[in-house]
């Protein structure tokens, strides 16, 4: 990712009142708005953006084509009281947008040392990404949505505004949660959740549809979801009862249940 030794490439577009540290990378095409601040341990891929007054710190690595926004802050440390300075990273993948306000921190030691952003994401309005967390491709995190430490995310996930993912929840590939939701338990792939306190109320249908899911395999879903929702023993017996289907989207799910968590799983409402 840019030059190999630091420095600005001479392609490069910083405004004359940003700062760009010695050290940092700045690679081709990369755009540098007026009071921005790129950081010493900072690498910036082809054609960043970081618009004015946004924060690049830490040592954090911003994929090609990502654009930080005016007062994102991007790669600053954790919020963890256990935090004592040692050297964590944050990864945010390529074509990302970090918009206005938006926090995304470094890891921990404790958590693995690295927080991760895939690509495609979009960060709305004051976003949060806390430390440790894993986040996948396409995820979109509505305004002022805030994602705890050690969180997993899985590709194509949407965060509705104003909701609330407690430490160590994993989201399945495909969920949606619903604005205003407080989510305290894991979320299976390619579900529908809502309420305050969060609860599966079936499918991500509109997603998965979108997405040009086959019809057979949405029916499959659906008689997974059922199947979960309804039948006997417990949770994980159920999961994997699953586990054969000769349909791959289910056996996802199935799989998602059966790798163990730390947390518990929403409680899933009758389709």
């Amino acid at each position: 990712m840019g030059l190999a030794q630091g420095g600005i490439d001479p392609t490069a577009q910083v405004h004359p009142t940003a700062v760009v540290e010695p050290g940092a990378i700045v690679g081709p095409g990369c755009v540098i708005g007026p009071y921005a601040l790129i950081g010493p341990e900072v690498v910036l891929a082809e054609g960043v953006t970081v618009k004015g007054h946004g924060l690049v710190t830490g040592r954090t690595e911003v994929g090609p084509g990502t654009t930080v926004f005016s007062f994102a802050s991007v790669g600053e440390v954790p919020q963890d009281l256990k935090y004592r300075g040692e050297p964590t990273r944050l990864i945010v993948g390529a074509r990302c947008r970090i918009r206005e306000g938006a926090t995304l921190n470094t890891g921990t030691a404790g958590g693995g040392g690295i927080t991760r952003v895939g690509d495609d994401c979009l960060f709305m309005t004051g976003a949060h990404v806390g430390h440790d967390a894993q986040v996948g491709n396409r995820v979109i995190m509505a305004n002022q949505a805030a994602l705890a430490g050690h969180c997993v995310v899985e590709d194509d996930v949407i965060i509705g505004g104003l909701v609330g993912i407690h430490q160590f929840v994993r989201l399945g590939r495909g969920a949606i949660i619903g604005a205003g939701a407080m989510v305290a338990h894991d979320v299976i792939p390619y579900a529908l959740v809502q309420s305050p306190r969060g609860e599966v109320e079936g499918l991500n249908l509109v997603g998965l549809k979108r997405r040009g899911t086959a019809r057979a395999d949405i029916a499959a879903l659906r008689a997974a979801y059922d199947a979960l929702a309804r039948g006997e023993g417990t949770f994980e017996d159920r999961a994997r009862g699953l586990a054969g289907s000769d349909n791959p989207l289910v056996r996802e799910v199935a799989a998602f249940i059966l790798a163990g968590s730390d947390r518990r799983f929403l409680s899933l409402r009758p389709d």
